[in-house]
C-alpha cells in the first residue's frame, strides 16, 4: 500500500502536475485553491485521483465567496487571485469545494487515517507546528494510526506512539525556505517526507498570463522562488 499525501496546492497546476510518484491511494488535506491562478485543473486532478479530500480555509473562503481583505503579505495576494477564481470556477466546481468535509476518517487496507486541514480543535484555521505535547492534547479521542494535516505549508512528521502526525507541507506554495514541491508518502507503515523540483518560471509565466502584474506578480513570484515571503 503506497499512499500519497498532499496539501496546500493553491491553484499551482505546474507544481501539482509535476508530481511523478506512483501511488495506490491519494489523500488531500485541503487548500486546493487561492494564491495561484489555475484552479480548474487542480480541482479536476483531485477529483480524479484523491481517495479522500477535506476542505481547507481557502477552499471554504472561495466557495462561500468571502471577500479577501488586506494590503500586505498573503492577504494581498489572496485579494488579487480570489476574484479570478470566481470568474473561472463554475457552479459545479464551487459546489465541490463547498461540500468537502472539514474532517474525514478513512480506513485503507486496514489502516485508519484521519484527515483535517488545521487541527481537530479548529479544522480550518488553527496553525500548529511540530509540537508533540500540543498534538497529543489535540488528538484525544481521535482513533486513527495516521493523522494527516496541512495549513502551515511546512512539512513535519511526529511519531506519538500509537499515532503518527503527518504534515506533507505544500505542493503549490512551500514556506519553509525550500521552494521545491513538498508531499509525503506512506508505504507499509513508513512515512517519508519528499521534495521535488519543478518549473517555477513556468508557474510564474502562467500567473502573468492570467493577469497578475506589478507588485502582486513580483510578490507571488518571490514566494515561489524563495519558498517563503521575503518582505
Amino acid at each position: 500500500m503506497r499512499v500519497l499525501v498532499v496539501s496546500d496546492i493553491h491553484s499551482n497546476w505546474v507544481a501539482l502536475s509535476s508530481i511523478q510518484e506512483e501511488f495506490d491511494y491519494c489523500l488531500c488535506v485541503g487548500d486546493l485553491v487561492d494564491y495561484g491562478t489555475e484552479p480548474l485543473p487542480c480541482i479536476e486532478w483531485i477529483k480524479a485521483h484523491a481517495t479522500a479530500c477535506v476542505r481547507g480555509n481557502h477552499d471554504h473562503a472561495v466557495a462561500q465567496r468571502v471577500e479577501a481583505k488586506g494590503s500586505t503579505g498573503f492577504r494581498k495576494l489572496a485579494c488579487a487571485t480570489r476574484p479570478l477564481h470566481w470568474e473561472l470556477l463554475d457552479r459545479v466546481k464551487m459546489k465541490y469545494l463547498a461540500r468537502l468535509p472539514i474532517s474525514q476518517q478513512i480506513t485503507i487496507e486496514g489502516v485508519t487515517f484521519y484527515l483535517v486541514h488545521g487541527t481537530p480543535r479548529d479544522p480550518l484555521d488553527e496553525y500548529l507546528g511540530d509540537n508533540e505535547a500540543a498534538w497529543t492534547a489535540r488528538l484525544q479521542g481521535i482513533n486513527a494510526s495516521f493523522i494527516c494535516v496541512g495549513h502551515t505549508h511546512i512539512p513535519f512528521h511526529l511519531n506519538l506512539g500509537d499515532k503518527q502526525v503527518i504534515n506533507p507541507g505544500s505542493v503549490g506554495q512551500p514556506r519553509d525556505g525550500d521552494p521545491r514541491i513538498s508531499y509525503a508518502i506512506v508505504e507499509d507503515g513508513k512515512v517519508t517526507l519528499k521534495r521535488q523540483e519543478y518549473d517555477i518560471q513556468a508557474a510564474i509565466r502562467q500567473m502573468e498570463t492570467a493577469g497578475l502584474s506589478g507588485e502582486t506578480l513580483e510578490m507571488a513570484s518571490s514566494v515561489l522562488l524563495n519558498g517563503r515571503m521575503t518582505s
